[in-house]
């Protein structure tokens, strides 16, 4: 049989009187479910409330990472059955804005991140908290401990690692200085960059950005841009509030601040890694509870002697615990004992440490077991968090 020529349809066109009436019909459908989802978004919102006084008459907290990914994971679930047009990220993006304006009838959560609006940080705070928490940008990574640990708010998001360019070294080093505040959840942002400026590509002399984002970008600037300086600052933010005053000046940010600060996007998805992501731990002094998709970070120092690690790495295998990350990191230098024929002190050996992601919780059997036995080969083990593993935002 002869195939139908393509664009050769033999459905006869709507005339305009029939599109239009069609498009108010359908229109009119949007309508009457729009005021369907608005009266079962309020009636949610009241049961939420109800959850919330009796939280409060028992002195629980405001704010559950446990149960609200508990809340993320089903939606998604039944999306998944539904077999919607929607994309899953929109999904989840609604459900978590509907969860934040609940939860701030309850209280609105001060959260503070690094960086200038639309920073990633601050992208990352959004993602997990919504637009109905009270945001606050700080300078450094250390403000953002400080700010937890005074009580000035109850949680702050800080970049732990990047899929390109490794560890935070200054994240890892406030836990050294402040372990006693609680890893409770953890964002994982998909990163894209934008190359974004008031002037066309060939008149930029100068590339605005934080140096990892820098970093990220290094092979396509060296291609596209081998004529600008590169200019590193505290945040991307930053970079494009740079770029929105400086003739030939450009920044690498997010493309919220292109819109923020009035900056068109020239290259969109510059970085090198088409799987650039960063994850950020969300700290403050709550525990979380155990969802059964759950990790929990360690930090530990063994003794500065051959087999030390190994022993202690065996642990894991033993209890059969998957380790997902692992970093070692230099740790306060201790001076060695004085000899008996030598009054001052040799020269302080340098120390490691070694941050420890680990798949379970720490109410489980056997993570409490391993933890145990690690305790046998380390001369200090300190439990960082237990939270729920967090999926991909794009």
């Amino acid at each position: 049989m002869p195939r139908k020529a393509e664009g050769n349809s033999t459905s006869t066109p709507m005339s305009p009187a029939r599109a239009q009436a069609a498009l108010r019909s359908l229109r009119a459908q949007i309508d009457k479910l729009d005021a369907q989802i608005v009266k079962l978004v309020n009636e949610r919102a009241s049961v939420a409330a109800e959850i919330g006084k009796l939280k409060n008459d028992h002195g629980e907290e405001v704010f559950s990472p446990a149960r609200e990914e508990e809340v993320l994971q089903h939606v998604l679930q039944l999306h998944e059955k539904t077999k919607g047009p929607l994309d899953p990220g929109t999904i989840r993006a609604v459900f978590r804005e509907i969860m934040s304006g609940s939860r701030a009838l309850q209280k609105v959560l001060k959260v503070a991140y690094l960086g200038p609006e639309y920073s990633y940080s601050h992208l990352a705070a959004i993602d997990r908290f919504g637009q109905a928490a009270e945001f606050l940008g700080v300078n450094n990574i250390a403000a953002v401990f400080e700010e937890v640990d005074r009580g000035h708010v109850e949680f702050g998001v800080v970049p732990v690692e990047n899929s390109t360019d490794g560890r935070i070294a200054d994240t890892l080093e406030m836990f050294l200085r402040m372990p006693h505040l609680v890893i409770c959840a953890e964002v994982r942002l998909q990163i894209h960059h934008n190359l974004m400026a008031k002037c066309e590509p060939q008149e930029i002399r100068r590339v605005y950005s934080k140096p990892q984002a820098l970093s990220q970008c290094r092979n396509w600037l060296a291609k596209n841009l081998p004529q600008a300086l590169w200019k590193e600052v505290s945040s991307t933010a930053t970079a494009a509030e740079l770029a929105q005053h400086e003739p030939g000046a450009a920044a690498i940010a997010s493309r919220q601040a292109a819109v923020k600060y009035g900056l068109r996007i020239l290259f969109d998805n510059i970085e090198d890694s088409p799987y650039n992501e960063t994850r950020f731990a969300v700290i403050g002094h709550q525990k979380s509870g155990k969802t059964g998709h759950d990790k929990t970070t360690i930090l530990f120092r063994i003794p500065h002697q051959p087999g030390s690690l190994a022993e202690a790495l065996e642990v894991f295998k033993q209890n059969k615990i998957n380790l997902t990350w692992i970093e070692s990191f230099p740790g306060p230098r201790r001076p060695t004992s004085e000899s008996s024929e030598e009054k001052a002190p040799k020269t302080p050996r340098p120390e490691y440490l070694f941050f420890v992601d680990l798949e379970g919780h720490l109410e489980d059997p056997k993570v409490k077991r391993a933890l145990q036995m690690l305790g046998e080969h380390c001369q200090e083990v300190t439990v960082l968090g237990s939270y729920p593993a967090a999926l991909t935002s794009g």
